[in-house]
């Protein structure tokens, strides 16, 4: 019986592991963002693999709940991974982003690209932060580090559909999305009890949004959903 629980009880690390090696992979792709590798540039599969790594983060905490499989552990991995795949991945991939436009037009390398390193340091600060206080099940203060993540890549699927805004924007956007994780202001969380339509009505929006937005904009349509996020968050502070 103890063999049974010691298998339940790794189940949800496990996955959190996953998640872990997802980011480590993301990381690795960014230093070769502009390759080719098969079918796709690394820039590409590095989102891909935070894809990955954020469907990980949701099913660790799923299974956890199922199997009733709670620990202090699982709560610090779960925060170590979270930074490496949405903290550090998300940085080298702007990092490169900044680094490779600013090269090919320029021909200089873009200090400014080094302002991405903010994006895993506020990040640790705001995972730390959410470790140590008591937050409220239905919300907490400042831009989650997966949310900061998915605007980074809405940014660098701007770039890549549109058109390079230079490296001075990209940068005070990067410190903004930094600062905006240990910010003050309240959001509303994501994760859904149940499924009612009432009590969810504003998660269901930014499903939908998100799905819109993505469909007209490509990857870019993920910065417009964080975007709305945001907006919905603070429109609605009084509800959360």
């Amino acid at each position: 019986m103890s063999a049974l629980n010691t298998l339940k009880n790794s189940i949800p690390n496990s996955i959190t592991c996953c998640n872990l090696i997802s980011g480590c992979i993301a990381c690795l792709m960014t230093f070769r963002a502009y390759d080719q590798i098969g079918a796709l540039h690394g820039w590409q599969w590095a989102c891909i693999f935070i894809g990955a790594a954020a469907i990980f983060d949701f099913m660790d905490g799923a299974a956890a709940r199922l199997l009733k499989a709670y620990s202090k552990i699982g709560a610090e991995l779960d925060s170590l991974a979270d930074l490496v795949s949405f903290g550090v991945a998300p940085a080298f991939m702007m990092f490169n982003v900044m680094q490779h436009y600013e090269t090919t037009y320029n021909g200089t390398m873009p200090w400014l690209a080094y302002a991405a390193l903010l994006v895993p340091v506020f990040g640790a600060l705001r995972l730390a932060r959410f470790n140590v206080m008591d937050s409220g099940e239905n919300s907490f203060r400042g831009l989650p580090i997966p949310s900061a993540a998915i605007f980074i890549i809405g940014l660098v699927g701007w770039v890549e559909n549109y058109a390079y805004p230079g490296t001075i924007i990209l940068a005070a956007l990067t410190v903004l999305t930094s600062l905006a994780m240990v910010g003050r202001f309240r959001m509303f969380s994501l994760k859904f009890k149940n499924f009612d339509l009432t009590e969810n009505f504003r998660r269901y929006v930014i499903i939908l949004t998100a799905i819109a937005f993505v469909i007209m904009y490509g990857l870019a349509g993920l910065a417009w959903t964080i975007i709305l996020y945001f907006l919905l968050s603070v429109l609605s502070r009084r509800k959360i």
